[in-house]
């Protein structure tokens, strides 16, 4: 049989049929849109979260109080007989590869200024932490690098905290309360936006010091330490390890660097990526059903065709080609048509809800295409196989 009498054949088979061969191939387009616009929503939201994580650098190394349990978690204050100290950054920050320390202290507090009053993130934290975390000051400055142990009662603004207490009025050397204490307003951040659900923008900066007091804390949150590019890693943590193992009599404390955070939040973001995909491609399973059943009728229906090409000398083998092909052609044309789609909404959801993350990972795309084919193959092979072995002169009957 000729290549074109091979298309010529398939192609005829499926336009003599256009409407059971239109909803076929629909099962398959809506099977691939789905796989593809949901492994672009979660690919968007993976590079999203990624670069909300890595927006404050990669040489960051975080030390946490207690150690890490077996599920791979801290016990935070509650697993160490000693807490992690405001001396213990100190220390710290005397180590040759340290570039800058911070202590940080998080809790929420009630925040006074001007007659107005509102429940906010407070953050205790040190004079490095703007250099630590690439932040910058809109106005005014950050904490002065005052005595670690008693710093004096200054605040730094967030924008939309200063906006929300102040309005238009320049808040610089104000005074406002913060838990019923009084700080004097020095400085107010550029606008930084939301981080990993935690509004930068909206919230208060006070010495790492005050903020235990604050909160009536003997151990800081977390201490964080960067270290230049091209420091090897392990030796910033053994270096960290060996100053609070002598400090602290034992190892009390977690160390976890910036890689280990990026590799477990990037191992979790990919099964869900995955995930979703794999929920997308359910629906293929309608397209496959809808093949076999198309397929399986249109050998029925054309045994006397099949008997007489058997009967001019049609192998085994080229019939079964014939249904294959015919099964392949519906599927990679459904694939091609769902992968439009899919690409299309997504890019209506970019334009419509700019707030969502939607990237189109054009590898799963081809894996798509790629299944769908392979679904066409898996449809079609029993159909086929059933029309090949068809006896020539038992399928002339029929006519």
């Amino acid at each position: 049989m000729r290549y074109r009498d091979f298309l010529g054949l398939t192609g005829s088979a499926l336009t003599a049929h256009r409407l059971r061969s239109f909803l076929t191939l629909l099962g398959i387009a809506v099977g691939i849109a789905a796989v593809v616009l949901l492994t672009s929503i979660g690919e968007g939201v993976h590079r999203f979260i990624l670069s909300e994580f890595t927006q404050f650098g990669t040489n960051i190394v975080a030390i946490n109080p207690g150690r890490t349990t077996t599920h791979g978690a801290t016990v935070g204050v509650f697993g160490t007989e000693r807490p992690l100290t405001i001396e213990d950054a100190l220390a710290l920050r005397r180590l040759p590869f340290a570039e800058a320390v911070v202590p940080f202290v998080q809790g929420n507090a009630e925040v006074e200024a001007r007659g107005r009053r509102r429940r906010t993130t407070i953050y205790g934290a040190g004079a490095e932490m703007p250099a630590a975390f690439s932040m910058r000051v809109q106005s005014g400055r950050f904490l002065p690098a005052d005595d670690p142990t008693a710093p004096r009662p200054y605040a730094v603004l967030g924008s939309k905290l200063r906006r929300e207490l102040f309005r238009d009025a320049n808040p610089l050397g104000q005074r406002i309360r913060v838990g019923g204490n009084r700080y004097r307003v020095i400085g107010v951040m550029e606008p930084k936006g939301t981080v990993l659900g935690f509004d930068l923008d909206d919230t208060v900066y006070i010495p790492a010091a005050r903020a235990l007091e604050l909160f009536n804390r003997n151990s800081l949150f977390e201490i964080d330490l960067l270290y230049p590019p091209g420091v090897d890693v392990d030796r910033v943590v053994q270096g960290i390890r060996r100053t609070l193992v002598a400090r602290h009599g034992r190892e009390d404390f977690t160390i976890t660097t910036q890689a280990q955070m990026l590799e477990v939040l990037g191992s979790i973001l990919n099964i869900l990526t995955f995930a979703v995909g794999a929920i997308g491609s359910i629906s293929l399973l309608v397209g496959a059903i809808g093949i076999i059943t198309i397929m399986t009728i249109s050998v029925n229906e054309r045994r006397g065709e099949i008997g007489l090409l058997r009967a001019l000398g049609a192998r085994r083998g080229q019939v079964l080609s014939l249904f294959l092909g015919e099964a392949v052609v519906l599927a990679a044309a459904g694939g091609v048509a769902g992968l439009a789609l899919g690409v299309g909404i997504a890019g209506l959801l970019r334009v419509a809800l700019p707030e969502l993350p939607v990237h189109t990972p054009w590898l799963y795309a081809i894996l798509a295409e790629t299944l769908a084919i392979l679904i066409g193959i898996a449809a079609g092979v029993l159909p086929a196989r059933n029309a090949a072995r068809l006896d020539p002169v038992a399928a002339l009957r029929t006519e």
